[in-house]
């Protein structure tokens, strides 16, 4: 069935004045832009029309970084983000506990608190949360993912003593004493306590993923990714897919220590779609959280004499895992929030490409987060033809903790997309949900505003305008996935992925580009959410 749109903004994305009056589709595919006299005059018999009443139509938007199965199981989760002290916490894990009736077998998992915003100011320990149960295990995660607090039963289970070591590029918190308090840092940390506590989580995953799914779709997005799985997470990700549950596209990357035999096991979806599910290629952890003072900086944190921070691991595991992508032709992303793992990717990368003699290859390695790069990183970055996922939200989440903790002139830097633009890279944007939510016009607000939350100018010099702000979300982000020639603009030939706002974002107040509201989302040519 072919449909002609007409009657509105039709933002194409193939250049900054570029639009059309018309646009054509044919089931799954774009078969037409143009005027809507030549529309009609060549399909007019045969298509129905669509009047878009003055709204705006664009490519969907792509989502260039994110967890899907995270966000789905966070639905279920004990949702912490709007407390302000520790008694809020206890309160509402109390509510929880109370309204799921979880006894000892079972265990409470929340999410969302920030330290940064509790009247404390500290990391809650198992002190605080004891004073929820001393029988049920309980987990509650910081907003970043990077950092939590266990109680004591969920200690105990885990087997988390005094004589427990830090693990490598990661660690617990001690009292005085040298007990384990409660507070965990870092995914090596975490996965040691974690480990006895997931399995007691009851979820319908395949009813969450819907859920998830709708999220995504509510913000325009019908690409989204799996940027941490594991060959637990392919699993439910792949039998929700084989059921037909999806409607948008998830591309996922697999922790390095279990990508060899996922990959195995999952060849079929290996670099192609099945069933809206591909592997994109490997993810590698390399640092912390900025806000969470944990990533990995050259020079030290505001006010510390000597910490930068810490890296989660050695030179030679970076390295190795960058010439085996090299050598195997896929796909790297690594997460480096602080400058020092900036450096050891790029590194690592360069020595990959000159051991392995293969500079000419078209791998797009990815540098996620990118808070803190250097102009001289972004540099080597363009020779290397990295590309920067920028993690755009945290000038106005975590903007006044970044000047507290790095101070007035890295503070500002943060999230440098002018910087990226200006050498030549081909730099996307993401909200690395659950972290923040999947929503890409706050982003593009924040890329050309840059305003933190308490309302504070933060880095002005590094603003982009609307257009090149829309392309991380678009084109920028599909070329991230070797998907260019498929999605990301509206041209004749590719996919019919799209979105329909109340508003332009290119006639728009930019201060207003976050007011705007997505109306309908369409995946192929068929409507998947409306408003």
């Amino acid at each position: 069935m072919k449909t002609i749109y007409y009657d509105g903004d039709i933002i194409t994305m193939t250049g900054v004045k570029d639009s059309c009056e018309a646009l054509v589709t044919e089931d799954k595919k774009i078969l037409y832009t143009g005027t809507l006299k030549q529309a009609r005059a060549l399909y007019g018999n045969e298509a129905q029309e669509r009047d878009l009443k003055g709204h705006t139509l664009m490519p969907a938007f792509i989502d260039a970084h994110s967890h899907f199965v995270q966000t789905a199981q966070s639905i279920k989760m004990c949702d912490l983000s709007d407390t302000e002290s520790f008694e809020d916490i206890v309160t509402a894990l109390k509510n929880y506990l109370e309204k799921n009736q979880i006894d000892e077998n079972g265990m409470i998992f929340a999410t969302g608190y920030d330290h940064n915003f509790l009247a404390e100011q500290k990391h809650p320990d198992k002190t605080v949360l004891d004073k929820v149960s001393k029988t049920v295990p309980i987990y509650i995660s910081h907003a970043s993912g990077h950092m939590g607090a266990a109680n004591s039963a969920l200690l105990k289970l885990a087997g988390i003593t005094t004589e427990t070591k830090d693990p490598e590029g990661g660690r617990f918190g001690r009292n005085k004493s040298g007990e384990p308090d409660g507070y965990v840092e870092e995914t090596p940390a975490l996965m040691q306590v974690l480990a006895a506590a997931m399995p007691r989580m009851k979820m319908d995953m395949a009813e969450q993923m819907k859920e998830a799914q709708q999220l995504y779709l509510k913000y325009g997005i019908t690409t989204v990714q799996e940027g941490a799985a594991m060959a637990q997470t392919m699993q439910g990700l792949t039998a929700f897919a084989a059921s037909g549950g999806l409607e948008l596209d998830v591309v996922a990357y697999i922790l390095k220590e279990d990508y060899e035999k996922t990959v195995k096991e999952y060849a079929d979806y290996n670099g192609k779609y099945k069933n809206r599910v591909k592997i994109g290629g490997v993810k590698v952890i390399l640092d912390g959280s900025p806000q969470g003072k944990s990533a990995w900086l050259s020079k030290p944190y505001e006010g510390e004499e000597n910490y930068c921070g810490y890296p989660t691991h050695n030179d030679a595991y970076v390295t190795k895992a960058a010439k085996d992508a090299v050598r195997g032709g896929y796909q790297i992303l690594a997460h480096c929030n602080g400058d020092a793992a900036s450096e050891q990717f790029i590194q690592s990368y360069q020595a990959a490409l000159k051991e392995t003699g293969t500079a000419d290859g078209d791998y797009r390695p990815v540098m996620i987060h990118c808070q803190t790069v250097r102009d001289d990183q972004l540099d080597r970055m363009a020779q290397l033809k990295m590309i920067p996922s920028i993690f755009i939200g945290h000038t106005y989440y975590w903007g006044d903790i970044h000047l507290k903790n790095l101070g007035a002139v890295r503070g500002a830097r943060i999230s440098p997309v002018k910087s990226a633009l200006e050498r030549g890279l081909i730099y996307n944007f993401h909200q690395d949900t659950p972290v923040t939510k999947p929503d890409m016009l706050h982003s593009v607000w924040c890329a050309v505003n840059r305003v933190t939350r308490k309302g504070q100018p933060i880095g002005q010099e590094q603003c982009i305008n609307v257009y090149e702000a829309l392309q991380a979300v678009t084109i920028n982000a599909a070329y991230a996935y070797k998907e260019e020639d498929q999605k990301g603009t509206l041209e004749a030939g590719k996919m019919a992925d799209m979105v329909i706002l109340d508003a332009n974002p290119l006639k728009a107040d930019k201060k207003c580009i976050k007011d705007i509201v997505v109306l309908e989302t369409i995946k192929e040519g068929k409507t998947v959410y409306k408003n």
